[in-house]
This record gives C-alpha cells, structure tokens and sequence, in this order.
C-alpha cells in the first residue's frame, strides 16, 4: 500500500514537472511570437522588403515611408502601444502564476483548476488579439484607401503620385495564432498532469 502510494505521488510529481516543460515552452513560443513581425508592406517603388511592420503594439514605418507618409494613415492612438505591453505583461504573469497555483472555483457541481483557467484565458485572449489585428488592419487599410493583403495602388497625399503597394501577413501572425491554439490545448491537458489533491 506505501509502494502504491508513493509511485502515485512519484508518477504526478512527473506530471507536474512534464505539464511545468510544456506550459514554459508554450510561454516561450507565445513571447517569440509577439516580437516576431505580424504583417509587412512593400512599396514599389522602394528598393527593398518590409518598409512597413506590425507588430502587435503597432506599426513601425521605415525609411523613406516614414519620412514622407501621413503617420495618421498607419500611426494608432498614443494608449494602444501602453496598453499591448500592459496586456502582454498581465499574460506572461499569468502563466507564471499558473505554474504554482493549485486552488481551484467551485462552478455549481464543478471545480475548475484557477490555473486551467489563467492559461485558458491567456490563450484564448492571444487568439482573439491576433483576429482583433488583421480586423482592425483591413479596416485601417481601407480608410487610406489601400489594401491590407494583397496588392493596391495608393495616392501620395502630397504629390498625388501613385504609388503600388503589397501587404502581406508574415510568419509571426502565423506563430502568434499557433501559440494561442498551443495555450489552449495545454490549459485543456491539464489534468492529464497534475491531479487535484
């Protein structure tokens, strides 16, 4: 009966350790994701790739289109880049928090994991920042008149020249969709982990 119980403690002090492995490496993949760039345009113009990136606390203009571009067509308001940084700091301390937590909310009949919870939530918010993006990059894109994906020809306001541009979303929107659906997955295989005590 001891040998049984402490195999069974020695198995779920594995399982936790092997959920603790995944759920960095999921971090890991998250925080990669977030500074990877999301989206990027070219100009034609323009020698070279990437005059454009966004990423998630917003778009970052380079060279010449930052010095002769309108920053109101591609700029976002002054409280969007503090509150992206807020909302990924308040994410990664969540899934710290979630390594350690071991209490649980009572849900009717149910008693759900607070740290099932916290790494749900993270990634499902991960998703919907990543849907939320290319939504509000379509919508930017058509008020100046462009195309978020795809190719377009826009006017220069200054010197109503017309200019070819292509967006195109990078391997970082791709990354940061895989690393809210890796979240997800992982707040869902909890259990198989650690066992309530």
């Amino acid at each position: 009966m001891v040998q049984t119980d402490v195999q069974g403690a020695a198995r779920s002090g594995a399982g936790v350790w092997i959920f603790r492995v995944l759920l960095i490496a999921g971090a890991a993949f998250m925080v990669y994701s977030w500074y990877t760039p999301w989206w990027g345009a070219k100009i034609g113009v323009l020698p070279g790739e990437d005059h454009m990136l966004m990423r998630p606390w917003g778009i970052e203009a380079h060279g010449q289109v930052r010095a002769n571009a309108d920053p109101e067509l591609w700029a976002m308001p002054a409280i969007f880049q503090p509150f992206m940084w807020t909302y990924f700091t308040v994410c990664l301390l969540a899934l710290a928090l979630s390594l350690f937590i071991s209490r649980t909310i009572s849900l009717g009949r149910f008693k759900l994991p607070v740290a099932t919870l916290l790494i749900l939530f993270v990634g499902l918010s991960y998703i919907v920042a990543v849907v939320l993006a290319y939504v509000i990059g379509e919508w930017r894109a058509e008020v100046a008149g462009s195309a978020f994906v795809g190719e377009a020809t826009v006017t220069h306001a200054m010197t109503g020249n017309k200019l070819k541009m292509e967006g195109y979303l990078k391997v970082g929107y791709y990354y940061a969709l895989a690393a809210g659906a890796v979240l997800v997955v992982i707040a869902l295989l909890r259990g198989l982990f650690v066992r309530r005590t």
